[in-house]
Order: structure tokens, then C-alpha cells, then sequence
């Protein structure tokens, strides 16, 4: 650059259209750059406190200097500044006026080596931000694209990868595990972050994300691309395995052969891209339990019980088939689950069995102690659906009339009992939670039952005060003191609201005696 400072007029011009064309960035901001680095240049020698301004004739490459001055009421700068009376007796013939400026052309001055070196840092300092704001501006729409690169080095198992116009990086947790990527080799990645950092924009690849294997997919399967077979979901296990799971909005097109493609020319061509990374391609389906089932393949799967409130489904399959459906360190249930989000348990045929029947004999044993019955009528109870005693003393009656071996006699006396027995059962914790020192405060707050009363007491929850510090999803959330009890969010906020009430009681009366004063 100090070439082009003591060059002549074109070979500035044929600098600045060099610099343009090799940084990608416009000739006109090279040009300001130039004229900045000439003004500081010349400040250096006539003086910071004036306001000195170069310009360069984009035709002619021709730089003029001038010294401004500006009209103001009061001057802080004499060198830059005067009133409106002196700009008028020294400018006989200008309009002028507050805010006018009087430009004077100064003589071309040669630069020195200090003034020359001192432009060419502040010209390549400006060309290097305006070559970071066309980075960031040219990169920053592409984020979630796939883009190829060369391998320029490698830092610390991070890999810096050349783009053309910038450079990226693939940090090593977002590489393929085993992956060894060296100087110059081709490598495609997926653009997932790009921030503008101090030392300029920083573009951040992805190889391992589940974005990269579904825009590999969107590129090699023309139908994704079309919008005719949707991606529902992606999980990874880098390097190792992967599901994929798809739909067709075209009932005429198969989305799980459309993927493979012939003789499996697709999704190998994804596989290559992966390092080899093995990929099931399941046919999503908007019912859970299916969706679940062939998610866990190849594993057979026998029965599916689903908990909608907790989004956990259980899956029961033969024996021989646990180790297929768990995969090798649990990594086919653990992909299974990421792919559905939900929570996958897995059980085998004898395992389920031997749970139903502690079920079984628990729920058998509770209606024969609390409805004092034999236990012939117990086991029809439970195996008739019945889970407690709730269900029992609040079912309709013909249901229970209906039982094999019952009459509405016999419903309404197990009935009867069933309400005697949770009527004990509330008495019982109800005198156990004044015992834990639960006040009568917080009883009487709808919504909390004889049992949840108890909970909360043993917790140290015992005052309107101790409930109200409390927020609503606090009480129900995992290790919370209301946990597992048939609680949604609101009702846990109409619960708090009702024990924080009492705070609020003493601004009302407040409030209404200030309204009355205004009023008077």
C-alpha cells in the first residue's frame, strides 16, 4: 500500500481495483479507506486539531486535501470552527449561516515514510473490516446449509476449513468420532452458528448434528427436496448409527424405498458420507405406539402401554429379543427415544407377567383388608379393572352389578363399604397431619386432600406462608412435595394463589381508605 501513496494517479486506482477484486469487497470502500488514511496522514503533519478531508477522483485517481470549517455560535476549536460575524468578515461572497461549511483547498503534500506506513495500516485495517462485513453478510442467510470446504489445518482436534471467501471451523465434538480429516482434503459440513465475533465472523460446521444427515438426505433424495416425503425426525449416535424417520404426503410413493432408492444407491451414498455410520429409515406414523414399534425394529415387539401425562410408553417383547430391542449399550432403545421423544421402557414377557401378578396379588390384598371381603371377590374386582378404592365407591353401580356373581345388593354394600373404608383412611391422615403440625389454614385450602396434607407435613410445609413461598410448577415437578399425586399446572397455581392470599388482604382495606380520602 505505501506504493500506492507515492504512485502515481492510475496506479492508485489499479491498486484499490487489486485489492477490490482479491478481498471481494467493493472498490468504493477501498477508495474510502485510501482517503481516511490520507486524512490521519495529513493530521500527522498539519495537525490533529483540524478537520482535514481527502478526496480521490474515481475517474482520475486525482486526491485533493481540504481544510473544513464549520459555523457555530460559540467555538471550542479554533482551528475548525468560527462564529457567524468572523466566517462573514473572512468569507466576504458566501451564503452563510449556523452549520455552514467553508472548505479550502490545501496544497498536495508528499508523504513521508511514518505518514505512508501510517496509512497503509489504517487502509489494510479498513479493508479487513469491510472483508469481515462481507463475510458475516454473505454467510449469516446460510446458516442450515450444507457447504464443501478444504481442510486448511488442524488446531487442537479442531479442523479450520478454507470456504473460498472465508474460513470455518469444526470443532471436535461436532466431527465424526474416528474421522481423520488432513491438510487439503475435501470435506462437506453442515453451516449451524454464525456469529460476529470481535476478531470478525466466526462460522461454526457441524458433521455430527442431525441437521447434517437430514439435509444429506434432502440432496440425494429429489422427493424431500420436493416437499413429496417429509423428514419427521432425526437421531444420531455419530459415527455408529442413526434413525430416520419419514412420511409421504403422496400416498402413491413408498418415503422408506424412496430414501433407499435403487439397489440402495441413496442412503449409501449418505452412508459414505458418514464414515459408514448405519442408518434405519422408519416409516413415521402420527399413532404413537406404531410409530414406537417400527422405531425399535428390528426388534419384535409384543405389547405397548402408553402414559400420555408423562409421554413414557412401555414396550414388551419375547425374551430372546431384549438384547436386539435394548441394542448394544442401549444405543437402539436410546435412538429410539431420542427419534420419538419419549421415554421408552423396555420389558420382557416374563418380567411383565411377574409385575401383573405383584399387581395383581397388591390390589387383591388391598380390597380384601379395606372392603373385608374373601379373596375370591377381590380377584374378581381387580381382574374386572378395578385399581382402588376410589374406583369402587364412585363407579356407577351397574358396573359393578354387572360382574359375574354380583347383584346391585352386592354392588351397593361393596360400595358402602369402599366410601366407609376411604372415609377412615381421610380421618386417619387427617389426624396425622395435625400431629405433623399442618394448620387448619392450609387444610381448608381446595384441592389438597387428607394425604397430600400429610406429604406436605412431612415436608416442613406446614403454614399458609410455607405454601405460598412456593411457584405452582414447583409442587409438582419431579422431586417436588405434591409429586406423583393427579395434579395438572393450574391447578397447582389456584392452590398457590389461595395460600398467598392472606398476604394481599391488608392492601385492600389500604387501598379502599386512600379512595375515600381522594373522594372527601
Amino acid at each position: 500500500m505505501s506504493t500506492a501513496i507515492s504512485a502515481n494517479r492510475l496506479e492508485l486506482l489499479q491498486v484499490a481495483d487489486a485489492v477490490a477484486r482479491d478481498k471481494v469487497i467493493e472498490r468504493d470502500l477501498v477508495l474510502e479507506a485510501m482517503e481516511e488514511a490520507f486524512q490521519k496522514a495529513a493530521r500527522s503533519r498539519y495537525g490533529a486539531e483540524h478537520d482535514l478531508r481527502a478526496h480521490i477522483d474515481r475517474n482520475t485517481g486525482e486526491i485533493k486535501l481540504h481544510r473544513v470549517i464549520t459555523v457555530v455560535e460559540e467555538v471550542e476549536n479554533e482551528a475548525a470552527q468560527l462564529t457567524l460575524p468572523e466566517a462573514i468578515r473572512r468569507y466576504p461572497g458566501h451564503e452563510l449561516e449556523i452549520g455552514s461549511e467553508i472548505s479550502e483547498e490545501l496544497p498536495p503534500m508528499d508523504f513521508g515514510r511514518i505518514a505512508a506506513q501510517t496509512a497503509k495500516q489504517v487502509i489494510t485495517q479498513k479493508v479487513r473490516e469491510a472483508e469481515r462485513a462481507r463475510q458475516y453478510t454473505e454467510y449469516k442467510d446460510r446458516q442450515g446449509d450444507i457447504i464443501n470446504g478444504i481442510v486448511k489445518r488442524v488446531e487442537y482436534g479442531n479442523v479450520v476449513v478454507d470456504l473460498g471467501r472465508a474460513e470455518a471451523v469444526i470443532r471436535r465434538d461436532e466431527a465424526l468420532p474416528r474421522e481423520n480429516l488432513r491438510n487439503g482434503d475435501r470435506v462437506r459440513a453442515y453451516i449451524y452458528d454464525v456469529r460476529q465475533e470481535l476478531r470478525g465472523p466466526q462460522i461454526f460446521l457441524s458433521r455430527a448434528r442431525p441437521e447434517f444427515m437430514r439435509e444429506l438426505f434432502a440432496q440425494e433424495v429429489p422427493e424431500i427436496y420436493d416437499g413429496i416425503i417429509e423428514v419427521k425426525s432425526v437421531a444420531r449416535d455419530p459415527g455408529s448409527r442413526a434413525k430416520i424417520a419419514v412420511m409421504s404426503n403422496d400416498p402413491g410413493i413408498d418415503p422408506v424405498g424412496a430414501c433407499v432408492g435403487m439397489r440402495g444407491s441413496r442412503v449409501q451414498a449418505v452412508v459414505n458420507e458418514l464414515q459408514g455410520e448405519k442408518i434405519d429409515i422408519i416409516q413415521w406414523s402420527p399413532d404413537v405406539a406404531t410409530f414406537v414399534v417400527n422405531a425399535l425394529a428390528p426388534a419384535e415387539v409384543q405389547k405397548v402401554v402408553l402414559d400420555d401425562d408423562n409421554e413414557r410408553i412401555e414396550v414388551v417383547v419375547p425374551d430372546d429379543q431384549l438384547s436386539l430391542a435394548i441394542g448394544r449399550r442401549g444405543q437402539n432403545v436410546r435412538l429410539a427415544s431420542q427419534l420419538s421423544g419419549w421415554t421408552i421402557d423396555i420389558l420382557t414377557e416374563a418380567e411383565e407377567s411377574e409385575r401383573r401378578q405383584q399387581e395383581f396379588q397388591s390390589r387383591s390384598a388391598l380390597f380384601m383388608e379395606s372392603l373385608d371381603v374373601e379373596e375370591t371377590i377381590a380377584q374378581l374386582l381387580v381382574a374386572e379393572g378395578f385399581a382402588d378404592l376410589e374406583e369402587v365407591a364412585y363407579v356407577e353401580i351397574d358396573e359393578l352389578a354387572s360382574i359375574e356373581g354380583f347383584d346391585e345388593d352386592i354392588g351397593q354394600e361393596l360400595q358402602n363399604r369402599a366410601r366407609a373404608a376411604l372415609q377412615r383412611r381421610d380421618e386417619e391422615a387427617d389426624a396425622l397431619r395435625k400431629q405433623l403440625g399442618v394448620t387448619d389454614d392450609v387444610a381448608a385450602i381446595e384441592g389438597l386432600t387428607p394425604q397430600m396434607l400429610v406429604v406436605l407435613g412431612e415436608k416442613g410445609i406446614k403454614t399458609l406462608d410455607d405454601l405460598g413461598e412456593f411457584a405452582g410448577f414447583e409442587l409438582i415437578e419431579s422431586g417436588g412435595p405434591l409429586q406423583g399425586f393427579d395434579f395438572t399446572e393450574d391447578d397447582a397455581n389456584a392452590i398457590i394463589m389461595a395460600a398467598r392470599a392472606h398476604w394481599y388482604e391488608d392492601e385492600e382495606p389500604a387501598a379502599a381508605a386512600e379512595g375515600d380520602s381522594a373522594t372527601e
